[in-house]
Parts: C-alpha cells; sequence; structure tokens
C-alpha cells in the first residue's frame, strides 16, 4: 500500500491458473498415434468429461499460465499485489520468479485456498519440468515436524482449505467463492477455472491474470477472518485492514482497472445484531 516506509513481508498470499501441455497430452496418453497437441488435448478433455462430467486435466499436464501474489505484512496489512513475468507471462519464468521471490522475501508463509492439493502441485513440478533447485522448500532432510512440505507446518504454507475442512475431515461446499461471499467479498463474478484453458487459446492472458488478482483478493479477505477466527486480530482491526485495503484498491484502478470491476461487486460485511 502507500505506506511511507515498506514492511517486511511475512505472508505471501498466492493462486495459480493453469493451463494444458498439449504437446505432453499427446505423448504419454496418445503415444504414435501422431495427434496433435490441441486435437490430443481435445480427445483427453472429451473423455474425462464423458467419464465424470468434468474436463478438468491431471495436475500432473498442467503449466502455469498466471500466478498473482499478495504481499502482506506481520500486521496482517497488504502491501501490494502483483502478477508474475507480466506482460509476458511465460510458465517457465512464472516458475522460477515464485520459488526465487519466496526465497528472497526470506521464505514468507505461503497462503493458499486448496493450494496444498493443486497450486504447489504445479510449482512443484514446474521447477522439475524446467530444472530449478529448490532446496529450501524441499528440505527432506530436516525433522518432519519442521520440513516445509509437511502437511501440518503451517508456518511454511498455511492452506485455508485445510484448516477450515479441518484437514478434510468436513467439506467446504462452495469453496472460495462461498467464503468470500460469507464476508461480503465479490468471489466469482463471471470468469471461473474452467475457462482458463479457453480463454488462453483465444488470446485472453490479460483476463486470465485479472481472474487471478481477484482470487487473491478474496484469498486475502478470506485468511483476515480466519485470523479473526484463530484469535490473532479482533473483528474491529479486520474491519480497519478491509477499509484501508478498499481504499487502495479504488487508489489503484487507473492501474490495474479490473479492481473497477471487483469492488463493483463488493459487500460490507455486518455483524448480527441480537
Amino acid at each position: 500500500m502507500s505506506s511511507p516506509e515498506r514492511k517486511q513481508i511475512s505472508y505471501l498470499i498466492f493462486d495459480v491458473e493453469t493451463i494444458a501441455d498439449g504437446d505432453l497430452v499427446s505423448k504419454i496418453r496418445y503415444p504414435n498415434e501422431g495427434l496433435t497437441p490441441q486435437d490430443a488435448l481435445n480427445r483427453y478433455r472429451a473423455q474425462l468429461l464423458a467419464e465424470s462430467g468434468k474436463d478438468i486435466l491431471p495436475v500432473t499436464f498442467m503449466v502455469p499460465i498466471s500466478v498473482a501474489v499478495a504481499k502482506v505484512d506481520a500486521e496482517y496489512r497488504l502491501q501490494d499485489v502483483v502478477v508474475l513475468d507480466s506482460p509476458r507471462f511465460r510458465p517457465h519464468v512464472i516458475a522460477r520468479h515464485f520459488w526465487q521471490g519466496w526465497n528472497a522475501y526470506g521464505r514468507p508463509t505461503l497462503v493458499s485456498f486448496n493450494g496444498r492439493g493443486y497450486d504447489i502441485p504445479v510449482l512443484e513440478l514446474a521447477a522439475y519440468r524446467y530444472g530449478y533447485a529448490v532446496p529450501a522448500w524441499f528440505n527432506v532432510e530436516a525433522r518432519t515436524y519442521e520440513q516445509s512440505r509437511n502437511r501440518y507446518n503451517a508456518t511454511a504454507h498455511l492452506d485455508l482449505l485445510d484448516l477450515l475442512s479441518n484437514f478434510g475431515a468436513s467439506r467446504i461446499s462452495g469453496g472460495l467463492n462461498l467464503l468470500a461471499n460469507l464476508i461480503g467479498k465479490p468471489g466469482k463474478t463471471g470468469v471461473d477455472g474452467s475457462q482458463v484453458q479457453g480463454l488462453y487459446e483465444a488470446g485472453e492472458v490479460v483476463a486470465i491474470n485479472d481472474y487471478c488478482r481477484c482470487d487473491v483478493l478474496d484469498t486475502y479477505f478470506v485468511f483476515l477472518r480466519t485470523r479473526v477466527l484463530l484469535g490473532k486480530l479482533t473483528i474491529e482491526d479486520e474491519h480497519r485492514l478491509v477499509a484501508e485495503t478498499r481504499t487502495w484498491l479504488e487508489e489503484q484502478t487507473n492501474l490495474v482497472p479490473v479492481y473497477k470491476d471487483y469492488l463493483s461487486h463488493w459487500g460490507d460485511w455486518q455483524p448480527p445484531v441480537d
């Protein structure tokens, strides 16, 4: 935000959007059939749709096309929101910048919604694919509970879905969209993850990044409410931070036009009345 002194970043709240590697799909799913990447992708999506009603490809076939990151200080104040490798959005550079940035900021806590199930595996496999070393993340020689990838190490990675579902003991039906709406924030406003591949094929990379930015903002506001839940913030503190963030978003609309649309769907949460 527009504060005179930038504070140390304690949390990196992030979201990842992906596209399928059609060439890999062709090689692995349809070897020796001579399918073009697009034909292989279309065939695989049709098969998945017929089998499950959804054409979502396994994470192993996906590469990151957009990563948005919100930088948050120790007082839970939003400092900035960025999309990586703008305006070129190259998957190998996006992945490199993510892991380099995590190290450069002193390895702050990563915060996601379902990042353990999707976003982190995408970025880990991207590091594998592109040959990047991430020893501080893959610290497999550390004690189990100190390993960054340990499911219960919330200092390294706080997955809000894990937190709110008690690590999968219950189901958060409605996901991030529902949780954002419960606290008066926009949630999904026209684009969702199922449309990303089509948007990319249509050359609408900016729209993908706009969607990713807004998902990160929703995740930030859900993160704040979980801090209330854990007793780290009072509800008054949360209201103050939300108001500050709204003002910052209003100031940024000329630089990031999607914030104007985001704010047009804004709702103010009101406490229940006894």
